[in-house]
């Protein structure tokens, strides 16, 4: 019987300076919010381990997209799951990984002329 050898990973890619990161397909890079401690209109504190209780959408800042999103760019605020992507940290800093099918609303400053809400 011959032994079954032990599955390798290739190691990571070493990251430099002068790589740059490209989006696939429908995929969205989004800067998280800061967290911390939010008020209400009436003045009440509530603590930011209180907001992770329930299933509250996020407010985050686009910072690329993939070839194949069609009605989001970089720089426009998305609203979605805080739990709805993947967590990936590049060059020490920590972004959210979306799907464009993730995200449940778009605030931008563009004035392309369309009707709806303005926030």
């Amino acid at each position: 019987m011959d032994k079954a050898r032990p599955l390798q990973s290739a190691p990571a890619p070493e990251a430099g300076p002068a790589q740059s990161i490209r989006m696939n397909a429908d995929r969205i890079l989004v800067r998280p919010p800061e967290e911390g401690e939010r008020s209400t209109k009436g003045g009440l504190l509530i603590p930011a381990t209180a907001a992770s209780v329930n299933r509250r959408c996020v407010w985050g800042e686009v910072v690329a997209v993939g070839p194949n999103v069609r009605n989001i760019e970089p720089g426009d605020h998305v609203l979605h799951l805080p739990d709805g992507g993947l967590e990936v940290e590049i060059r020490g800093d920590e972004f959210i990984l979306l799907r464009e099918r993730d995200v449940h609303a778009v605030a931008s400053d563009r004035s392309d002329g369309g009707t709806g809400l303005y926030l």
